[in-house]
């Protein structure tokens, strides 16, 4: 990348539509835009237009008209990139687009590289390496909590706490070297009651910096929820009704899910990303048998796990033995909670379209578990458990979180 190169490229997604910008930046923008671009009116000329204002003209190829255009002006420092810039309004035709960005290269421009203008923004100090990233945040934002994080980051809002800190350490640092050079007058000029308060107040700002990077990272990648439970517990189908989609494929057929399979959806303003995971049994399927090592491996990096279980399954089944099918569950229930500690398991008694709940009321009780009841297949009980899910959460911190 050269700094000194003109670049342009297109700013708005590839393909056609209604409006096309494409962005032309660097010290011979307007030199190069001038050589194409006539505004209609005779009384505007690109050389004397102010900074911030708009031109509405044609750009042409010799005789020939490729397009009437906007053009918007910004001139430097005043601009994303801080070099002078022209951001050219077109119709969204791919062959309109091509055109004006074959002109212009022509003319003695070069196609920017990715993230380049980004990068020159970063160079001419119009904004610092956090901001800089904040902007890649902010285009990939899903969630209303990741729009939230992005742009309080792309503002300067993490920049400048640390810059705070940074200016308060260097004036105490200087006030201690004023110390150094006069040690033999005995003089005190920092206070050493500030300066322990100070580093201890850097210390806590720095700690929950350090601690909030969990709580950035699941505003950003979601919220891991893997989805376990016995082969044909309707996994697969909760997850294909909270996407509303046919993401999983479901077959009466036991162990049908033999991968791990995750995709992501926002709930509540909040990104969730769900992991339908492989039937937990004893089985002899080698492959069958990886999938469920994984599930193992899922539950360990997710931080909600919903544990389903079939409650027909309660009618149907006598359990091992002649044991209550509910012990069977029961002791699951136990070996789960073992293996979640310090995160959240959500027990949820699927497919209750198919019981009379009577009849399983006794054996639901035996579970001595806070239960969601729902039909994935039918969707009832599903808003409740979304409600569950966001309100396990925690809302305040993604909401007030300013990394």
């Amino acid at each position: 990348m050269r700094m000194e190169d003109t670049i342009c490229a297109l700013s708005t997604p590839q393909g056609m539509g209604a409006i096309a910008m494409i962005r032309l930046s660097g010290p011979e923008a307007f030199k190069i835009f001038n050589q194409v671009f006539t505004p209609f009116r005779k009384d505007l000329s690109l050389k004397t237009a102010p900074g911030y204002s708009m031109l509405f003209g044609k750009i042409t190829e010799g005789n020939k008209t490729v397009d009437e255009v906007m053009a918007g002006i910004f001139r430097n420092p005043h601009s994303y990139t801080g070099e002078d810039t022209i951001e050219i309004s077109c119709h969204g035709s791919t062959y309109i687009q091509e055109q004006i960005l074959k002109l212009l290269i022509a003319h003695g421009a070069r196609l920017a590289e990715p993230g380049e203008y980004t990068m020159r923004a970063f160079a001419n100090g119009k904004m610092d390496l956090s901001q800089a990233e904040a902007v890649a945040d902010l285009i990939a934002s899903e969630s209303a909590a990741s729009h939230r994080v992005a742009l309080q980051q792309m503002r300067g809002g993490f920049s400048e706490e640390i810059k705070v800190l940074r200016e308060e350490l260097i004036n105490f640092a200087s006030l201690v070297e004023l110390e150094l050079d006069f040690a033999e007058e005995d003089v005190e000029f920092a206070d050493r009651q500030q300066l322990q308060d100070l580093l201890e107040k850097i210390k806590k700002v720095l700690k929950r910096l350090i601690d909030s990077f969990a709580t950035g990272n699941v505003i950003k990648n979601g919220v891991p929820v893997a989805i376990v439970g016995a082969p044909n517990a309707g996994k697969s189908t909760l997850l294909n009704t909270l996407l509303n989609e046919e993401r999983a494929i479901v077959t009466e057929v036991a162990g049908t899910t033999r991968d791990a399979i995750e995709d992501e959806i926002s709930l509540g303003g909040i990104k969730f990303r769900f992991i339908d995971t492989a039937g937990i049994r004893e089985t002899e399927d080698v492959v069958e048998s990886i999938g469920i090592r994984k599930t193992f491996e899922k539950i360990e990096q997710s931080q909600v796990v919903l544990y389903l279980f079939n409650v027909e399954s309660l009618v149907t089944l006598s359990g091992v033995e002649g044991q209550d099918f509910s012990e069977v569950i029961k002791n699951e229930i136990n070996q789960l909670k073992a293996k979640t500690q310090g995160k959240t398991l959500l027990i949820v008694a699927n497919k209750m379209d198919l019981v009379d709940i009577h009849s399983v009321e006794s054996s639901l009780a035996n579970l001595d578990a806070d239960l969601l009841r729902i039909s994935a297949l039918e969707k009832t009980g599903i808003e409740e458990l979304i409600q569950c899910l966001t309100a396990e959460v925690n809302l305040e911190a993604l909401n007030s979180n300013q990394t």
